[in-house]
Order: structure tokens, then sequence, then C-alpha cells
């Protein structure tokens, strides 16, 4: 494993049970060549940046589609305020409508997706992304 390699962790929050989605695009960051920790289903906000710190990710990307998109992020992103994780990008993507989506970009999130983006969107904003903010 290099040093320089991008460290992404993938999670499910809340009761939301659909993560063929989340599977689908962890295999393909683990084929562009990232480090992916998925921690599966049924997350909440505190395990989610409590991995994030113990695996010392440089993303957190979240797949939701329960529409608790407007609880779950603002929690994530509080936390990791209070954890320090000013270096670390949070992302994702689900069932997301573009207001929300905007609004969540204005408190801090990153961009977020929705269904049918092409794979390679992502992996492109995220490598730009840790390419201009990594601290090394």
């Amino acid at each position: 494993m290099t040093e320089n390699k991008v460290r992404i962790l993938i999670a499910k929050p809340g009761l939301d049970g659909h993560d063929r989605g989340a599977k689908v695009l962890a295999a393909a960051f683990r084929d562009a060549g990232f480090e992916v920790i998925y921690l599966g289903l049924r997350q909440t906000p505190d395990m989610i940046v409590e991995a994030a710190l113990q695996e010392d990710v440089d993303v957190i990307a979240i797949s939701i589609l329960s529409g608790a998109h407007m609880t779950i992020f603002p929690r994530i992103w509080k936390l990791m305020e209070e954890q320090g994780l000013d270096d670390v990008l949070l992302t994702g993507g689900g069932i997301i409508p573009p207001e929300d989506m905007e609004e969540l970009y204005r408190l801090g999130v990153g961009k977020l997706f929705g269904p049918g983006t092409p794979v390679s969107e992502p992996i492109e904003y995220i490598r730009s992304w840790v390419s201009e903010h990594r601290k090394d």
C-alpha cells in the first residue's frame, strides 16, 4: 500500500437497507486504486465518525436513500468538526433533491451525487479534492 493512496470510508446510515449502490461504488473506488473501508448497513453518525478517526481516512462517503439526508449529513458534519476532522471530505449520494444538495453544500458538505451518476464522476471529484486538500 502506498502513502498517497486515497482512503475512503463508505457507510449506509440509519435504517436504510438498500446497499447495492454503495457496494458498486466501493468496488469502483477499489478498482480505481482507492483504499476502501466499507462499514455496511445501519451505521449511526457516531459510528461513522469514530471509524473515520480510527482509519485515518481522507473521505467519508455516505449512501442514503431514506430521505433522512437533512438530518444525517449535518449530524456527521457536526461530529467531524468536534473531532477536528477539518481535512476530511464529507460527500455521498442517494435520493437527495437539488435544493437539499445546495443547502448541505452551504453547511460544508462536499458535492453530492444522485442516481444514475457515472461512477467516474465521484472518483474524479474525490481525487481532485484530495489532491487539493491533503496535508502530506
